[in-house]
């Protein structure tokens, strides 16, 4: 239901820090209908080319100003990602993706104080890295 609320056509890059790449990034809106604490985004899940993103590799943020582990954002209830607002993953990967083609997927998962089961979205992209 909300996987077109996933994976920013686009939005996928590598990212460079103190000149050298450390990762990759990738936009995502929320996988529901308003804004929610980082304790409530069950889980957030990367595979590239087929292979599947290590949880620790994964860093999120909803303001590109604080970043968060998944296990970290288990116990943030102060900071909300909002509806509408771009949220950012980042896998820590030296290097990057490599110059080219990739299948990178992206699912996004939150749960609600009233809905019984956890809202998932799902998105494969083909992505170029020039």
């Amino acid at each position: 239901m909300f996987d077109n609320n996933v994976f920013i056509e686009g939005s996928c890059r590598n990212v460079e820090e103190d000149g050298r790449i450390i990762g990759y990034e990738m936009e995502t809106y929320i996988t529901y209908y308003r804004g929610i604490p980082l304790s409530m985004i069950n889980y957030i899940a990367v595979e590239a080319d087929g292979e599947k993103v290590p949880a620790e590799d994964i860093r999120f943020t909803p303001d590109r100003i604080d970043w968060f582990t998944i296990k970290e954002m288990e116990t943030v209830s102060e900071i909300k990602w909002e509806y509408g607002a771009k949220g950012v993953v980042r896998v820590l990967k030296e290097g990057g993706l490599s110059e080219g083609e990739h299948q990178v997927k992206l699912t996004v998962c939150t749960r609600t104080a009233y809905i019984p089961v956890p809202l998932e979205g799902n998105m494969t992209r083909t992505v170029v890295i020039d």
